[in-house]
């Protein structure tokens, strides 16, 4: 069974659509990418899946166990969050709230699974360090271990890199890529279709009315790349 299935969704906020007619499923161990112009909805998309934003129309169905609390997510970073005055340790250990119930404590379990991705990121070492001191490259890492805390089977990304420069970036998608390798579900926004095309197994495209989900060579191949690459290039 699919981890996601999604039939005709309508998203926006506040009475507004901003995409239609959105159909695709996940499966289990794939790499989604979302792609489409600035505006069209795809971050909508992602706190719509996570029960951040309600859905407007269309049907959600969750499978193989997955619920939406239990999904890793690492979402755009502003600056305030950039700033944010607590350790990695405090950081990355948050990501197991969801798994504390009614427990208002952390246990040895979610200590132990804090440590694990920390190491697993590389970043055990700046556990006492606080977050706004760390560069941007740094923090995505911090970040990454947080959801990879909250869940070990769909991690969802809301465009990840903006801000890094480009030898942090390629070092970013590369260590996605070898998590997907490990077993984890992916799904990425991302706004440079390249890396999307270079990465992820198939590939979402949104629009305000329509839509397109294929493989990265059914898109490449489709009106939807040679609109959007022409469009990046103006």
């Amino acid at each position: 069974m699919s981890y996601l299935k999604c039939e005709n969704l309508t998203l926006g906020y506040e009475g507004t659509a901003v995409a239609e007619n959105i159909s695709f499923e996940i499966e289990k161990g794939e790499y989604l990418c979302i792609v489409g112009e600035n505006g069209a909805g795809k971050s909508t998309l992602m706190k719509t899946l996570l029960g951040l934003t309600p859905l407007m129309g269309g049907n959600i169905v969750y499978g193989d166990g997955l619920e939406a609390h239990a999904i890793g997510y690492l979402p755009q970073q502003t600056f305030v969050q950039r700033d944010f005055p607590a350790s990695v340790w405090e950081i990355v250990l948050s990501g197991t709230l969801s798994k504390c119930g009614w427990r208002p404590f952390y246990n040895r379990e979610m200590r132990q699974l804090a440590q694990a991705n920390m190491k697993r990121m590389d970043i055990w070492d700046l556990r006492k360090t606080c977050y706004r001191n760390l560069s941007g490259g740094q923090q995505q890492r911090v970040l990454l271990a947080r959801a990879l805390c909250a869940s070990t089977e769909l991690l969802v990304l809301d465009e990840p890199v903006t801000g890094l420069d480009p030898k942090v970036t390629a070092e970013f998608y590369q260590l996605i890529e070898k998590l997907n390798q490990e077993g984890l579900t992916i799904i990425m926004v991302s706004h440079d279709i390249h890396a999307a095309v270079k990465y992820a197994g198939r590939i979402l495209h949104v629009e305000k009315e329509r839509s397109f989900v294929g493989t990265t060579a059914e898109y490449v191949a489709s009106e939807f790349w040679k609109e959007l690459s022409m469009i990046e290039r103006r």
